[in-house]
């Protein structure tokens, strides 16, 4: 779809209003770091050590990186156009109510960042991970199609503290393993792009949305 035609079709969608980042997230935010990339911060704590040319330091760096982070909250944001981990679930149009599912698999380079280590992969060798959901109630002039044009289209952002934990591997098709961080997500929050308009939050294991 063209720049062009993806402009169009969002002036059709009605505007949500603008709205202030929930305290509560917004608390967990302002105490953690902020992450310049994630794929250098998978990089670092990871440590690619094999191979010949690699630095007789790698694995003792490695270990040091991921210490300087033990227990340390740390923020990202996901753009638009990298927020495929988000997806519309059900929705019931006689309440206005929907649900957006995460898969928690932030790519970043070679690596992911996952909530909680991956036991198994499926048929193309990638990690299987349970869905976190939200909820949430449209405001009006939306409907259900209007919703999920906005994730087809990547308007949605995500906002995510988390706390790494630990380095996981799983087998690689054809040889090798798959690695990447594990990690507790302490809170996501999901955005409209063009407002700033929040559209589901995820604390602490739970849907904060449900829980207000």
């Amino acid at each position: 779809m063209s720049r062009l035609l993806v402009a169009a079709v969002a002036l059709l969608l009605p505007t949500l209003a603008l709205a202030d980042v929930d305290p509560r997230f917004a608390k967990l935010r302002d105490e953690a770091e902020p992450l310049g990339g994630l794929g250098a911060f998978l990089e670092k704590y990871i440590g690619a050590c094999e191979g010949a040319l690699v630095d007789p330091k790698c694995k003792s760096d490695a270990e040091a990186f991921r210490k300087k982070y033990q227990g340390k909250k740390l923020y990202m944001i996901i753009g638009e156009d990298d927020a495929t981990m988000l997806s519309p679930g059900p929705y019931n149009p006689g309440a206005g109510e929907y649900t957006v599912n995460i898969t928690p698999f932030f790519p970043g380079g070679r690596y992911a960042l996952t909530h909680g280590a991956p036991k198994k992969q499926d048929g193309n060798g990638n990690p299987v991970l349970p869905f976190l959901t939200v909820t949430g109630t449209l405001p009006e002039g939306w409907n259900g199609q209007l919703f999920a044009r906005m994730f087809s289209m990547r308007q949605v952002r995500a906002q995510v503290v988390f706390t790494p934990q630990a380095v996981w591997s799983l087998p690689k098709k054809g040889g090798g393993k798959n690695h990447g961080v594990t990690a507790r997500i302490d809170g996501l929050i999901l955005t409209e792009g063009r407002t700033g308009h929040p559209i589901g939050l995820w604390l602490n294991g739970k849907d904060a949305n449900a829980s207000r």
